[in-house]
């Protein structure tokens, strides 16, 4: 079965960091791109981040471009976000996505609270 469970997640003061990590199973890791969604209360679940292959392509969203990056290690099955500068907007649960044979794939979830 697809697995990603996400972590890192936390409490943060304004302008501080977190790295958050997914770690994935079942499934060819290295094949397959990845991607960061993120989810406020009441609102919908948008894209943060996603790369592909080798970090050879990379999207982010504009919200976040310049303050996150996403990475990933293929030895680890492991993908990363890097998140500087954070803001209040940013807090949100924060999900580990990929997408393979017409199907998504989620984690549960890890929160991120931007507060001072």
């Amino acid at each position: 079965q697809v697995q990603l469970v996400e972590s890192g997640g936390g409490l943060v003061q304004p302008g501080g960091s977190l790295r958050l990590s997914c770690k994935a199973s079942g499934f060819t890791f290295s094949q397959a791109g990845m991607a960061w969604f993120r989810q406020a209360p009441g609102r919908e679940r948008d894209a943060v981040a996603a790369i592909s292959l080798k970090n050879s392509v990379t999207y982010y969203a504009n919200a976040v471009k310049g303050r996150f990056n996403i990475s990933r290690d293929n030895a680890k099955n492991t993908v990363y976000l890097e998140m500087n500068n954070l803001k209040f907007e940013d807090t949100a649960v924060y999900y580990c996505n990929t997408h393979m044979s017409g199907s998504d794939y989620w984690g549960q979830g890890t929160q991120v609270t931007v507060s001072s």
